[in-house]
C-alpha cells in the first residue's frame, strides 16, 4: 500500500460544510464502484469493528439506499441515501438522513457531492457534505465523523488493494 497519498480534511463551520479529500491507488472506474455498487459499499462502509449492512440499494437518479452501520453487539443505526445526481464514473449527489428501522428519515439531512478524479493511476475522491443544520452538522462532528470516516476508507484502501490484484 502507497503511504503517500493524499488525504485531507476540513471543515467550514460557517457554512456548515465538511470536505473529505482522499487518493486511492486504484483506477477510477473501480473506485468508482466500491462507491455505488451494494456487494462492495458493505464490504467497507463502516468503521471497524462495525458491519455495513444494506437492505436495499437503487444507484440510479430518484434511488436509494437504505443501510445500517451494525455494532458488534448487533446494535443498528440506520441510514437512507437519495442519489438527486449522477454523471457516470466522474460524480454523483445525495440526500443523507439518519432514518430509524422503517426507514423513516431523521430531517433535517445532509447533502453529499462526491467527485471523483483519476491521475497518474491514482484516483482521488472529493466529498462536500453539506448540512441543512447547524445542530445536525455539530452533531456528525461530535459523533466523530472525521475519525469514523478516516477509519472507514482505510477500510476501503485495503480492499482497493486486494481487488485490485485480481
Amino acid at each position: 500500500m502507497k503511504t503517500d497519498l493524499l488525504f485531507d480534511f476540513s471543515v467550514d463551520k460557517a457554512n456548515r460544510t465538511v470536505v473529505f479529500k482522499r487518493e486511492f491507488a486504484a483506477d477510477q472506474s473501480l473506485v468508482w464502484d466500491a462507491f455505488t455498487k451494494q456487494e462492495i459499499l458493505d464490504q467497507w462502509w463502516a468503521p471497524k469493528p462495525w458491519l455495513s449492512k444494506t437492505k436495499h440499494m437503487n444507484f440510479e437518479v430518484g434511488g436509494r439506499r437504505f443501510y445500517a452501520m451494525v455494532s458488534p453487539d448487533g446494535m443498528e443505526k440506520w441510514s437512507v441515501q437519495r442519489y438527486t445526481s449522477i454523471t457516470p464514473i466522474t460524480n454523483f449527489k445525495m440526500l443523507n438522513s439518519f432514518a430509524d428501522k422503517d426507514e423513516n428519515p431523521e430531517l433535517p439531512g445532509s447533502q453529499w457531492d462526491l467527485s471523483f478524479r483519476e491521475e497518474n493511476e491514482n484516483t482521488t475522491v472529493t466529498i462536500s457534505i453539506y448540512n441543512e443544520s447547524q445542530e445536525r452538522f455539530e452533531k456528525m462532528l461530535e459523533m466523530g465523523f472525521k475519525e469514523g470516516f478516516t477509519m472507514t476508507t482505510s477500510n476501503l484502501e485495503t480492499l482497493l488493494a486486494t481487488l485490485s490484484k485480481r
